[in-house]
């Protein structure tokens, strides 16, 4: 088995495990805790297992980043990026980097300030759960582009 090999057998099971906490957290965590706890406590009850979550993903997301570019950079494969066919290039790279972002920048920094302090907090976690819904849309069509690109059927 060679490097490239290697290195996609890293970033598939870095997406899955990834992307499938995404989804457990949006499709069961969320909706579980907006029904089973009242309005003004749904943050803090997320807050509390997120905190278990974080460091898995974080770690997940940096694995992804990590091999996604070896492959990039091993496989000559910065032309694709030149190339609109390649669409789901730039989707991989525009999800991770969101997911980077959030989770590395403007989680830690602002968005445990602002729900700390929110008078709001039942809105805030509808807010939240939107925004998991909206990037867990990304990431499936991201996840479908490039299973699909790389296998030839885009």
């Amino acid at each position: 088995m060679d490097g490239i090999s290697i290195a996609r057998v890293i970033h598939v099971l870095a997406i899955v495990l990834w992307i499938g906490g995404v989804a457990f957290v949006t499709l069961v965590v969320m909706p579980s805790i907006g029904r089973a706890a009242p309005g003004d406590s749904r943050m803090g009850f997320f807050r509390q297992l997120e905190g278990r979550f974080a460091f898995q993903a974080r770690f997940w997301v940096l694995l992804a980043g990590m091999s996604g570019l070896w492959m990039v950079q091993r496989g000559h494969m910065w032309v694709r990026f030149a190339d609109p066919r390649f669409w789901w290039m730039h989707a991989m790279l525009l999800t991770w980097l969101i997911f980077a972002a959030m989770l590395f920048v403007i989680e830690p920094m602002f968005v445990h300030r602002r729900t700390d302090r929110s008078v709001h907090p039942e809105a805030d976690f509808r807010a939240m759960e939107r925004m998991h819904r909206v990037l867990l849309a990304l990431s499936v069509i991201t996840v479908l582009g490039a299973v699909g690109g790389s296998h030839g059927l885009i």
